[in-house]
């Protein structure tokens, strides 16, 4: 009995240990970040959007290393050199719709907001982390801003 005991433990904990050597193993997590853009402009006449980049790049091709204490200098970081071609763009509605706050257009953005998640949840990303943010400079000739929020996904 005891060597039977012994032998359900021993293939227990091989069959343990395979298992964490293969989740060590395993491929690293995938990140993506969605961009939502939305407009605060009291006139209503900015833009707003979800941003989702398409594009693979390598951030180490845009990199520039100072070793020396000078500033780092690379010509590859100029205008069109890191420019994204290939995105997806979804248009949403201004917030404000002329000098009030449009309940119908918040609603609409909601939907559409909710639409991409759930696209990119049956596409098997995990929405791990919510960031947002509120640019205006408040003085009193600017009646203009961008709401900002980062949706971090996981695969």
């Amino acid at each position: 009995m005891k060597s039977q005991l012994s032998y359900f433990a021993i293939l227990f904990f091989l069959s343990t240990y395979t298992y964490a050597q293969d989740a060590d193993n395993s491929a690293k997590p995938e990140f993506k970040i969605v961009t939502i853009v939305e407009s605060i402009s009291y006139r209503g006449n900015g833009e707003s959007r979800i941003i989702d980049s398409q594009t693979e790049v390598d951030n180490s091709e845009y990199a520039a290393f100072k070793t020396d204490g000078s500033k780092a200098k690379n010509k590859e970081l100029e205008g069109r050199y890191t420019k994204v071609e290939k995105l997806e763009e979804i248009k949403l509605h201004n917030i404000f719709d002329g000098f009030e706050v449009a309940p119908k257009n918040v609603a609409f953005n909601d939907a559409m907001i909710s639409s991409k998640i759930n696209s990119m949840v049956k596409e098997g990303w995990n929405l791990v982390y919510v960031t947002s943010a509120v640019e205006n400079d408040a003085g009193d000739a600017n009646q203009n801003g961008i709401l900002i929020t980062r949706l971090f996904f996981s695969k």
